[in-house]
């Protein structure tokens, strides 16, 4: 079987609401690619929806047993991802399949071995929390002292990869301190990193946002942590 383009990645918890739409987006993207789906123990009817969802086989879905992360959701998802170029997407609608094509750019120009899709490079953007900004800022920041990069948005979910990029990192953290994590490992690699912007439509927590400031207190250990120490 001839390998895809590229891989993406969709890491999906409690989304029905989401995915169907989410995929139908990723899927009316024209160019080569496989669809990975890994269901990180959706109790909510994600699961049996996917189940109809993907009975055509244009999509890969991957279940696991127990709700155990992000971190450790992708970590499945690149291990049975089949495209020379790994490329990760949430599942709840806050980002732009379109953007895709931008993405893949510097990549496919020989120019990097890893793209960060940034919400802060002018792309359009729902104006929301201030708060959720500052953090993301600081987050972003501490990043950036630690690594000696000048990304503007480290916790971004868009982040593209050559495969053999994330072949030579060990991968570790389950949650969503794998953003400081992999960025800390990146850096220390010295891989060619690319940022350009991209359109975003964030969540309200009532309109089901998950992260929360115990993720936020996560994320500056881990920076700390992968930033100081191998």
């Amino acid at each position: 079987m001839t390998a895809p383009r590229f891989s993406v990645v969709i890491p999906v918890y409690n989304e029905r609401g989401t995915i169907e739409k989410l995929l139908a987006r990723v899927r009316a993207v024209p160019l080569d690619k496989e669809i990975v789906v890994v269901d990180d123990g959706s109790t909510d009817g994600t699961r049996e929806l996917l189940a109809r969802l993907t009975a055509d086989g244009a999509v890969r879905v991957f279940l696991q047993d127990h709700n155990r992360g992000k971190g450790a959701a992708l970590r499945r998802g690149f291990a049975e991802a089949r495209g020379a170029v790994i490329l990760i997407q949430d599942a709840d609608l806050e980002y732009d399949p379109g953007d895709y094509p931008g993405l893949l750019g510097p990549i496919d120009r020989g120019e990097a071995d890893v793209v960060y899709g940034s919400r802060f490079l002018g792309g359009p953007h729902r104006v929301l929390l201030f708060w959720h900004y500052v953090g993301n800022r600081l987050l972003t920041t501490l990043s950036n002292v630690f690594t000696n990069l000048n990304l503007s948005d480290v916790w971004t979910c868009y982040k593209v990869f050559r495969a053999e990029v994330l072949r030579d990192i060990t991968l570790r953290e389950d949650r969503f301190g794998f953003e400081a994590e992999v960025t800390a490992k990146i850096a220390r690699g010295r891989w060619r990193i690319y940022e350009v912007p991209i359109s975003y439509h964030g969540r309200t927590y009532a309109e089901g946002k998950k992260i929360t400031w115990k993720d936020g207190i996560r994320g500056v250990w881990c920076t700390v942590r992968y930033g100081l120490f191998r």
